[in-house]
């Protein structure tokens, strides 16, 4: 970055330099030019009186001189010239100075001259017998002038090159050592310090960027601990259902069992097996939704057809508990995916279900709202107390473990309740209190 810093102060002070030259040289050119033409114009008056006075022996009596003295004759015949033989020279008549002298009294041009092969400015005045005396010089040209300031420009470009060259190292290491100084982990401390004011918009960025960063940190901290602990309590609560199964088929092998007990043995290894095929479904259904339910369809759903049907499916459980279990409301079309708003209704009523108490009811309903649909579950069971509400979405989280165990819970079933709203952009409302059951209200976007 120095280095860059270098060349574009070492190239903006070149580009300076010349462009400097060439303004001074064009102003300077201008200014010379103007002195020579008020020069000649003094001496071709100062010539004119002379002549006026002496005539030819005032010419003659000039010797050598800076300019090329003319005289012209009243029908352009040139009398005398201080450079050429007047006579071989043409007819000056016609020139463009000599007919303003005749004219104005006072003539002035600047051409071509092709007996000098130079550039020559012009200027003639007219005598009072009507000649003409006319005097010329070369103008100076901008390679002359160059040539003329060769070694000033030397001197003076060498010495703005030289500090040109040490003020872009100066400056380019004054630009960058705050920024060498500064430490990425820490923009904060920089953020207001006026030596950083100018990359104060990259510090904020790095801060706003770290802050993400850390964020991102801890929410994969917080997932991997997550499934570390998914990891132990699955392997934990898969391990209970095993060990019953293999006790009680080791029992069977050895023939320590009574005739009388073995279907009561086989009973408790079909409930066992039930109960660890229920929890490997839950497993896979929850590592499905942490996926974001990729390859599943989305289409439009009734939400209250998916509702009867998981209640359908749960009459038999609800009969046996003695738990009134009901589906009321209107139809209402949501855009989702039916497995997964099956999953949502059917796990929230298991649950009002099982943690229910004797002839107590299970209420699910349905109805439009102005920007959502609304689903409610409600129930007259044990209730949640206001600690445990914040922790019951947690996976294998149970709030009353003897209870759960006994009704057959996996520990899995608000947490695929709590994927599925996720995944469907549904907002959750829980009213609970222990003793006066729980009420569940989902709303879930409208179709549109």
């Amino acid at each position: 970055m120095s280095k860059k810093i270098f060349n574009s102060i070492w190239v903006v002070a070149l580009a300076v330099l010349l462009a400097s030259l060439v303004f001074i040289m064009g102003i300077t050119y201008s200014y010379f030019s103007d002195v020579q033409e008020a020069q000649l114009r003094i001496e071709t008056e100062l010539a004119a009186k002379g002549t006026a006075m002496d005539g030819a022996d005032y010419l003659d009596g000039l010797g050598e001189k800076n300019y090329r003295i003319t005289w012209i004759g009243r029908d352009g015949t040139v009398l005398y010239d201080s450079q050429a033989d007047s006579a071989e020279m043409e007819n000056h008549l016609e020139r463009e100075e000599v007919q303003q002298a005749l004219k104005t009294g006072h003539g002035e041009s600047c051409r071509y001259s092709k007996t000098l092969s130079e550039e020559l400015l012009y200027c003639a005045e007219l005598l009072p017998d009507g000649t003409v005396v006319r005097l010329s010089s070369v103008r100076s040209t901008v390679p002359m002038l160059l040539l003329g300031f060769a070694q000033p420009i030397a001197i003076v470009a060498v010495l703005a090159l030289a500090l040109s060259f040490w003020l872009a190292a100066r400056l380019s290491k004054k630009i960058v050592e705050p920024i060498n100084a500064l430490d990425p982990d820490k923009p904060s401390d920089y953020i207001g310090k006026e030596a950083y004011t100018e990359i104060e918009p990259l510090l904020l960025k790095m801060r706003m960027q770290q802050n993400e960063i850390a964020k991102n940190q801890a929410e994969l901290e917080k997932t991997s601990q997550i499934r570390q602990e998914f990891t132990a309590n699955a392997s934990h609560e898969l391990k209970t259902p095993l060990h019953a199964i293999s006790g009680y088929a080791e029992l069977l092998e050895n023939g320590m069992v009574k005739q009388s007990d073995i279907r009561p043995f086989a009973g408790k290894i079909r409930l066992e097996a039930q109960r660890m095929t229920q929890l490997v479904g839950d497993i896979i259904d929850l590592t499905q939704l942490d996926g974001g339910a990729d390859g599943m369809q989305w289409e439009l759903c009734d939400l209250k057809s998916i509702a009867e049907n998981a209640a359908d499916s749960l009459q038999s459980a609800a009969a046996e508990s003695s738990v009134e279990l009901t589906v009321s409301g209107e139809s209402a079309s949501v855009r989702g995916i039916p497995q997964v708003l099956y999953s949502i209704v059917y796990n929230l009523c298991d649950n009002a279900i099982k943690y229910n108490r004797p002839d107590g009811k299970v209420s699910v309903s349905v109805a439009k709202e102005p920007s959502s649909v609304r689903l409610c579950v409600a129930d007259t069971g044990i209730g949640i107390s206001e600690e445990h509400q914040s922790r019951i979405f947690e996976r294998f989280y149970r709030v009353d473990k003897s209870r759960s165990k006994e009704v057959g819970g996996t520990g899995l079933g608000l947490s695929i309740v709590k994927h599925g709203l996720m995944i469907h952009h549904a907002r959750l409302e829980l009213d609970s209190a222990p003793g006066k059951g729980t009420i569940f209200t989902i709303h879930f976007p409208t179709a549109e």
